[in-house]
């Protein structure tokens, strides 16, 4: 076989081999090629004349184990047996700067790489930041952020009210009146502000907003109320530009039902609400009864309320079937005015069908406004046996 008919031979086979099997390869065509068949294969395919004999020594020995590339014990010696004390000194810079639950697999570090690599070089071991990175995978640390899980002292009979407002949401829902979950969106800063989330755009090309999104009274604040209805799985929100009060919440309400909840429900008979346990729809609030009795006695008929127990609003059906949604849509959208945010709002969609209505309210709401003992005593308000502070309803003065 001629020169150029053994580099065709070779170009066939090598990409397929792996690192063993070209050196065996190689070495099985240098013996085969007789006196001068080490340089001349060492010319066709790189591999020096040293790997070509040592594959040749390897040809003489039995085959290793399958999948196995080298015998066991060679390769690079790893840095943990070239210096003992690397292990043991990177465990107790962890040990000393670790957080989460020791019975949990993964856990994680407040310093970074670099800094650990740092703090290993000053006592004496020679390692990189990359390095570093890849000892604390095998130790079993990994990045992570924070998670909200804790929630405090859990209430009692926490679950007996999610029971409880279950039965009541599908008791309503099979009778055909609306149940609607209510609660306030965090709080917007209007302007040219960063806003989270990414959106698509041409490369190099982001929307530039603000460097600094500093807190000043002078700036704007939009306070979208929602009003989501379970049966129909449409949402309302209502874009405050004044106070998040208890008299915002209910007009909000007031506002769904006059826009919305009119056509959805002509046999209307009552109104379910679920709602957080605190804000200005809490449980606490005088004013939101009294505001609710109002709504009452306008529509004629009464309006039930269930609370969700304190620290448990993420429960509560507006996060998930309508805030998350509204998150999404605007997310790395700057919202420099309440125009923008109520078109945002208003064209949030799902593949499920939700859809979304919007308005802006520029009506004034007045803080610190106090219920006298005469005022609320006149709610014709019926607690109900289980937790009657979460569970109500408010009838309207004609009943």
């Amino acid at each position: 076989m001629d020169t150029d008919d053994l580099k065709q031979y070779f170009s066939n086979m090598w990409p397929h081999l792996n690192e063993r099997q070209r050196r065996l390869f190689a070495a099985n065509e240098a013996q085969r090629l007789g006196h001068g068949g080490i340089t001349a294969v060492s010319e066709i395919c790189g591999l020096s004349r040293v790997t070509i004999t040592k594959g040749i020594n390897e040809l003489g020995e039995d085959p290793l184990e399958d999948n196995r590339i080298r015998m066991p014990g060679s390769g690079r010696p790893t840095l943990g047996s070239l210096d003992p004390t690397l292990i043991p000194d990177l465990k107790t810079i962890l040990e000393t700067t670790t957080r989460g639950d020791p019975e949990s697999p993964l856990l994680w570090t407040c310093l970074s790489s670099r800094a650990i690599a740092d703090c290993l070089s000053s006592q004496g071991h020679s390692v990189g930041y990359r390095t570093v990175a890849g000892l604390c995978n095998e130790l079993g640390y990994s990045l992570q952020s924070n998670r909200k899980i804790l929630e405090g002292k859990q209430q009692e009979d926490r679950d007996a009210q999610f029971l409880f407002i279950n039965t009541q949401v599908k008791k309503a829902l099979k009778q055909g009146q609306p149940v609607i979950s209510v609660d306030t969106k965090k709080k917007e800063l209007v302007g040219n502000f960063k806003n989270a989330g990414q959106t698509l755009r041409k490369k190099n090309d982001p929307i530039k907003v603000n460097m600094h999104d500093f807190h000043d009274p002078k700036n704007p604040k939009a306070v979208p109320f929602g009003i989501y209805d379970i049966g129909h799985d449409t949402g309302f929100v209502n874009v405050g530009t004044d106070h998040d009060t208890a008299t915002f919440a209910v007009a909000s309400i007031h506002g769904w039902w006059k826009d919305v909840g009119k056509s959805h429900y002509p046999n209307l008979k009552y109104i379910q609400i679920t709602a957080d346990g605190g804000g200005s729809n809490g449980y606490r609030i005088k004013l939101w009864k009294y505001e609710l009795q109002k709504l009452a006695d306008t529509l004629g008929i009464p309006i039930h309320v269930c609370h969700f127990p304190p620290g448990t609003s993420k429960w509560n059906k507006i996060e998930h079937r309508l805030f998350s949604f509204i998150s999404s849509n605007w997310k790395g959208q700057p919202l420099r005015d309440f125009e923008t945010i109520v078109n945002l709002i208003s064209h949030t969609y799902t593949a499920s069908g939700l859809k979304v209505e919007c308005r802006l309210d520029r009506r004034k709401y007045k803080l610190g406004i106090k219920i006298s003992t005469d005022q609320f005593n006149s709610i014709n308000l019926k607690m109900n046996k289980f937790h009657g502070k979460w569970n109500y309803i408010i009838c309207n003065h004609k009943t």
